[in-house]
């Protein structure tokens, strides 16, 4: 939480699904307006951001889900999930945990949002027994590799990752926890 920054983190539960799947795919259309078609971008959002998703991991004792609002208001600006990997390129070992998700709206950057959301992941994935995280990132997203391998993610494979009607790189990252 930083009451300084003027956003706060909690633990999400099914009763925050729908505003996550809301910010989900304002944050999904932010980041890829002018990089994805505008039609895969819906289709996409539609298909991976659905209050049913977020209530299942919210609900799931093998996810975390963490929602950033803002202070006055509880408007949501951001997220992180982490669950079961879900990564072909990697092996999987049962102490492995995929940050599956970790996003805010713009205007939320540079104001330490991001590196607390990834702080509370990791402090999250350690509660959980896990010695390992990974993620996928679409390998023309810059900004977001660029942060995490600030965090101290290394590149471990590439995997196709499917987005409406287009198949996108991604690379794959770990940390060790």
């Amino acid at each position: 939480m930083s009451a300084d920054a003027g956003w706060r983190l909690k633990r999400a539960t099914a009763a925050d699904a729908a505003a996550l799947s809301l910010v989900a795919s304002a944050c999904f259309l932010e980041t890829f307006a002018g990089i994805l078609q505008g039609a895969d971008i819906v289709a996409h959002c539609a298909k991976a951001n659905d209050a049913v998703r977020f209530r299942s991991w919210s609900d799931d004792g093998e996810s975390r889900v963490v929602v950033a609002e803002i202070a006055t208001g509880a408007a949501p600006i951001g997220y992180s999930v982490l669950t079961t990997p879900d990564l072909p390129a990697v092996e999987i070992d049962p102490a492995d945990i995929e940050l599956r998700r970790i996003y805010t709206l713009s205007r939320a950057h540079g104001t330490g949002l991001g590196p607390a959301l990834m702080a509370q992941a990791i402090v999250d994935a350690r509660a959980m027994g896990r010695r390992r995280m990974l993620l996928g990132v679409y390998a023309g997203n810059d900004r977001a590799r660029a942060f995490y391998q600030k965090q101290g993610f290394v590149k471990t494979g590439e995997r196709q990752y499917q987005v409406g009607a287009t198949l996108c790189d991604d690379v794959i990252y770990a940390l060790t926890l």
